[in-house]
């Protein structure tokens, strides 16, 4: 069920109204069995999966909180992450170390037997495996006290406007919303449907409009300089629209509800360096690794040379956690080989500077840094390292002209559309900036955008990237 469907409007339309009749335990109830029926419409047989790791953390927590003991304390804790990451490994990365280690092994001239074991990916459960550990880790430190409510504790696991691709939400911003009465808003709603039709514009007119474009250069087996580098260009901006506008909706349907999720976005492709690339960058996922990976490992102390490991550590794994393969293993690589380099010659404060030059110099900067992220965008979207090295040579030194089919005239509107909007949330400062504008002004930009998602509506919709994560 994809939120571009028109099955899944209908689904949330009977869901709001069923919502708006019932008082509030009955709503969480309802919306409980909402998002296992939204969940079930992909593979209902993972049901089971989401239902033992609600089971296992509910469990786990309460006894955490009871326990005194820290040696028991921390054994239960094993228990939870060792579930957890053991379903997440077998499903996600079976296939990756056989594959790898049949591979190894032929270099070496043995021959292994082949293992074949048909596992499908269960969609989202990198996402509401990261969420229920943070709950478990958090009781553990004592920054949170356990669900008393088994029922709401399972909503917040499966909470369907985010299940299946985030933001990854903490216990502590979305239980309580969860757990107190909500207060259904005009404003929320309008709020709630401009996120809505924001988020589609990204996903239906801009990224399945660029789609096509992309995927012909990097299936393309002769493609020119160009061509690799308007395609990496072009893949930073789908997936960038692709991922934020699922979370836009997201957040949209959420708000409409009265809950609010985190921002999982804030103009990322305005970063100056990597430290701020990943402040404004998945932001659920860069401060979950942070706050339970980077700051686990040691974080920043014990000098420079245990953090810079840190740093690669993190990202490395951060790169795994978006998929099997070697290449999100390089892109891990690399988030952490500049993020360690940007910290080693520029150290951790960034420096204020005012006056038109310093403008002229942000700007600048920010150009060069552009160029820095849209290189990943090879090592993330390649599917073999084999592709890797050819389109970095053919980015460096490949033939000219340009074969790469232009994006329908709708996508490129869409993008000029998004760039305006993300330049004034960031001139602003608000990512809601339209909201003091007059209300003619602001009906003339609402008509505008339906407009322009009706205009781009005729592109072929696909389902979300992340969904595969």
């Amino acid at each position: 069920m994809l939120f571009t469907d028109l099955i899944f409007w209908v689904f949330f339309a009977v869901v709001g109204t069923a919502y708006v009749l019932l008082p509030h335990k009955a709503q969480n109830r309802m919306l409980l069995v909402a998002s296992y029926v939204f969940y079930g419409a992909w593979d209902w047989r993972f049901l089971s999966l989401i239902v033992l790791s609600t089971f296992v953390d509910y469990v786990i927590g309460q006894k955490i909180h009871a326990e005194s003991a820290e040696v028991r304390r921390k054994r239960l804790l094993m228990i939870s992450v060792a579930v957890n990451l053991g379903m997440l490994g077998f499903f996600k990365y079976f296939g990756f170390f056989t594959d790898s280690f049949q591979a190894l092994a032929r270099t070496i001239g043995y021959e292994p037997d082949p293992l074949t074991l048909s596992i499908i990916l269960p969609v989202g459960i990198s996402f509401y495996t990261f969420q229920t550990m943070s709950y478990t880790i958090d009781i553990y430190r004592r920054r949170l006290a356990p669900s008393n409510d088994f029922l709401d504790f399972a909503l917040f696991v499966a909470f369907f406007p985010q299940l299946v691709a985030g933001p990854i939400e903490r216990a502590r911003n979305l239980l309580p919303n969860i757990a107190m009465p909500r207060v259904l808003t005009w404003e929320n709603l309008g709020r709630g449907a401009v996120l809505c039709l924001f988020g589609l514009i990204k996903k239906v007119v801009i990224a399945d409009g660029i789609a096509p474009s992309v995927d012909a250069v990097f299936a393309n087996p002769d493609p020119t300089q160009l061509d690799v580098l308007f395609a990496i260009y072009l893949f930073g901006i789908q997936i960038y629209c692709d991922f934020s506008g699922y979370t836009d909706i997201a957040r949209g349907v959420a708000l409409i509800l009265g809950f609010r999720l985190m921002r999982n976005f804030e103009q990322p492709f305005f970063a100056t360096n990597p430290q701020e690339f990943w402040r404004r960058w998945h932001i659920s996922l860069s401060t979950w690794l942070k706050d339970y990976l980077y700051i686990s490992l040691g974080g920043n102390r014990g000098g420079e040379l245990k953090t810079y490991r840190n740093l690669m550590a993190t990202m490395v794994l951060g790169g795994l956690w978006h998929g099997a393969a070697w290449n999100y293993v390089l892109w891990g690589a690399y988030q952490g080989a500049i993020l360690a380099i940007h910290r080693a010659v520029f150290g951790t404060k960034e420096a204020v500077r005012t006056g038109v030059m310093a403008v002229v110099q942000r700007w600048v900067v920010t150009l060069l840094f552009f160029q820095v992220v849209s290189y990943a965008w090879i090592l993330f979207r390649s599917t073999s390292v084999e592709q890797i090295v050819d389109l970095s040579q053919r980015l460096f030194a490949g033939p000219a002209g340009m074969t790469l089919p232009m994006p329908p005239l709708a996508t490129l509107l869409g993008v000029m559309f998004l760039f305006v909007w993300d330049l004034l949330a960031e001139w602003t400062g608000k990512a809601a900036f339209y909201q003091t504008w007059p209300m003619v002004i602001r009906a003339g930009l609402y008509a505008g955008m339906v407009y322009l998602l009706a205009f781009g509506a005729t592109t072929q919709t696909s389902a979300f990237i992340y969904f595969q994560f």
